[in-house]
């Protein structure tokens, strides 16, 4: 194994801002409050890892492999998903602040999202079909020409998705998020 491969490890409450991350390769490890802000982790490769309570705001994922990963309680704010490795890429999501994250063109079929907050993210050309946005806050996501066949958005809320711009081929909906789906025609809704 090369020398920046890591196994196993725990990386607890490490600011990346003041200590850079040494590593290439990280697999099985977990990173529990830890601050990487800003940082450049273009071409890192992480597999079955876990983010626990990370700041990973503006972070730089320029060819960055994310195989299997946990993102829990985590702020990624402005993340450019569309730039990573797209090879085996998967993650889920829990508690965590996604506003401004940009998952555009990925194949990111069955990603649990749950409980998140996703405003202005964009899910344009994406194919997200069979995902689960549970309790998830949608507020001016973006979504055209979006793959959501099989999603289930029962418990979402705030979105806005046109029927026609979309497939929605099975997705599962609540009578409460009908009106997302009827923006377009600016028409108020009695629930």
């Amino acid at each position: 194994m090369p020398e920046s491969y890591r196994e196993n490890e725990i990386y607890d409450n490490i600011d990346f801002r003041t200590d850079p991350i040494s590593g290439d390769e990280y697999e099985g490890c977990t990173f529990k409050n830890c601050n990487f802000s800003e940082q450049d982790l273009s071409g890192l490769r992480y597999i079955d890892c876990k983010f626990e309570g990370c700041n990973l705001g503006m972070v730089k994922i320029h060819g960055t492999s994310f195989q299997n990963i946990k993102f829990m309680d985590c702020k990624m704010l402005g993340m450019r998903f569309y730039v990573c490795d797209r090879f085996c890429l998967s993650f889920s999501f829990e508690n965590c602040q996604l506003n401004y994250a940009s998952f555009f063109r990925t194949k990111i079929k069955k990603t649990s999202f749950r409980n998140c907050m996703l405003q202005e993210a964009d899910f344009s050309e994406c194919d997200i079909s069979g995902s689960v946005f549970d309790n998830c806050n949608l507020g001016g996501a973006v979504f055209l020409s979006t793959n959501l066949e099989k999603a289930d958005l029962r418990t979402a809320f705030n979105y806005s998705i046109d029927p026609e711009a979309n497939k929605i081929k099975k997705a599962r909906f609540s009578i409460s998020g009908l009106p997302g789906l009827l923006d377009k025609y600016n028409i108020d809704i009695d629930l």
